[in-house]
């Protein structure tokens, strides 16, 4: 098993704990920024196999998580901005793994749909992404990647309960 399977089984043993209410969203967002940190291993330039497109993900996820509840930490406006703007920064690089991972799988093995949200500002927006064959669960609000899942047929229109809604509608900050 390599470094990137051994991270998904501790980021699964996480998400268990979580599920148990052994720790919150906080916690586990924390521990799972720690775990990427700690494999040392920067985001792949290249995305040949889908490890690296998930492991890409994950890591931009995190990073863009972390910075998002750090900019909400400072008073000033420059410097919450600047993290504000870091986050989504992370945002976007993760966009750029998703669409390598579907790119990957040729679309095969898909279903996406728009979620029900709390947030007023992702109401509509926020669509979740089941990978079935790999049981991985990705969100994204990028109308690029929304455009491409409808024109290969695997987008199904109307809003659904994400599988994961506990989870996406806690706050986390």
């Amino acid at each position: 098993m390599n470094v990137i399977q051994k991270y998904f089984r501790y980021r699964q043993s996480l998400i268990d704990q979580y599920i148990r209410g052994d720790m919150s969203k906080s916690e586990y967002l924390e521990a799972n920024l720690d775990a990427v940190l700690a494999l040392n291993i920067p985001p792949f330039r290249r995305i040949d196999s889908l490890d690296k497109g998930l492991y890409n993900y994950q890591y931009f996820n995190a990073m863009a998580k972390d910075a998002r509840a750090v900019s909400r930490d400072f008073d000033d406006y420059d410097l919450r901005r600047e993290q504000f703007e870091e986050s989504n920064h992370y945002y976007q690089q993760k966009d750029q793994a998703t669409m390598a991972v579907l790119k990957l799988l040729d679309y095969c093995g898909v279903q996406a749909y728009f979620i029900n949200v709390r947030s007023q500002y992702l109401k509509g927006k926020l669509f979740e992404i089941v990978i079935e064959d790999y049981q991985m669960i990705l969100h994204s609000a990028n109308p690029l990647i929304l455009k491409n899942l409808r024109e290969n047929g695997v987008f199904t229109e109307g809003m659904r309960k994400s599988l994961i809604d506990g989870y996406i509608n806690q706050k986390y900050y």
